[in-house]
């Protein structure tokens, strides 16, 4: 059994002059806790947002940054039957939601910012926050899948699933966008797809989008997006990572009953001068906010990807865990086509 682990601290708002690498002793083992061995680790843009202090939620200080991580199972407790020594596991973006509506309380267990989270070698987890991965993905893959994939997944099969036929708008390439797409086609969906270059959008078409439109280019993409769907009727579901700058936009791109699903802040979340809730209503939309998902739908999206072998698109920049703080920056410089990923250990 090993006794210490090297792992990050983010301490601090200043961006990554505040992450320490060090050495602490592991914890022992309660009685319904796993410890796993991560293998690897991928960066969202929450992760960015929270070391530079611009993340809406709450987040302690000293935290072990990072949601989402793929290991192995080295030790579990007396009380564990679910999960044995050996076992690939991915960890859960809310460790206490297990399945059924969200409450504030099951919000409060994110990890990498209420929760220790999985920039380290060795962590300790209760065995509900731990889910079993696809035997097909490897351990960089299935590291990409808590957050950005299960958001995207909970976005196209939560109320009203995606289905056959539907028109699925995505933004950008960044995690959820792409999974956004690849849930979206093997769901039988056309999608359409926003960017803001020729080489993102000769490579969001590589995957399947039947159309791409650059958003730098065409100030008014939401129109140009309704022009592509057939008949001009608008969007089914739209995944809109951009926030309150985007708003506008998704309005123009929704069709009459459409859903529209307000999952990021990379546009900020101050900007009061975009449409007014009258506008939203006279859009005939249905505006939906989305928190990631519960372990129920993470293992139904896991049962997904096997079925389908949908492989997670990882940029080909991959960094080491000495060098986290060039995998943030790499991030922050948005040229990246993927998820971004962190190899924990040597043999992955």
């Amino acid at each position: 059994m090993p006794v210490e682990s090297k792992q990050w601290v983010l301490s601090g708002a200043k961006g990554t002059e505040c992450l320490a690498l060090n050495t602490v002793e592991i914890p022992p083992l309660g009685r319904h806790d796993i410890l796993v061995k991560f293998r690897a680790a991928s960066l969202n843009y929450r992760d960015i947002a929270i070391a530079l202090g611009k993340y809406p939620r709450p987040q302690k200080t000293g935290i072990v940054p990072g949601s989402d991580g793929a290991g192995e199972v080295v030790a579990v407790g007396a009380g564990v039957t679910e999960f044995q020594q050996g076992d690939r596991v991915a960890t859960c973006f809310f460790q206490d939601w297990v399945a059924g509506r969200p409450t504030f309380k099951r919000l409060s267990t994110a990890l990498g910012s209420e929760v220790d989270g999985v920039f380290r070698e060795y962590g300790v987890f209760p065995a509900h926050g731990l889910v079993a991965i696809p035997p097909s993905l490897s351990w960089r893959e299935a590291s990409t899948l808590s957050c950005a994939a299960l958001t995207a997944w909970a976005c196209l099969h939560g109320e009203r699933p995606v289905a056959p036929g539907d028109v699925v708008l995505v933004q950008g390439t960044g995690g959820v966008s792409l999974f956004g797409l690849q849930f979206a086609i093997a769901a039988g969906a056309h999608v359409i797809a926003t960017t803001s270059s020729e080489d993102k959008a000769k490579f969001l078409k590589s995957l399947g989008a039947e159309h791409v439109i650059n958003y730098r280019t065409e100030e008014e993409w939401g129109r140009h997006v309704r022009q592509a769907t057939p008949g001009q009727a608008g969007c089914d579901i739209i995944l809109d990572v951009g926030g309150s700058s985007n708003w506008a936009q998704s309005l123009k791109a929704v069709g009459a009953g459409g859903d529209i699903y307000l999952i990021g802040f990379l546009g900020g979340t101050g900007d009061t001068s975009g449409p007014t809730l009258w506008d939203t209503r006279q859009a005939l939309c249905n505006p939906k906010s989305i928190s990631v998902g519960n372990r129920a739908q993470f293992e139904d999206m896991n049962k997904a990807i096997e079925a389908f072998n949908i492989k997670p698109v990882i940029d080909d920049s991959v960094f080491d865990l000495d060098h986290l703080k060039e995998a943030y920056q790499y991030l922050m410089s948005a040229s990246h086509q993927g998820k971004v990923v962190v190899d924990i250990s040597a043999d992955v």
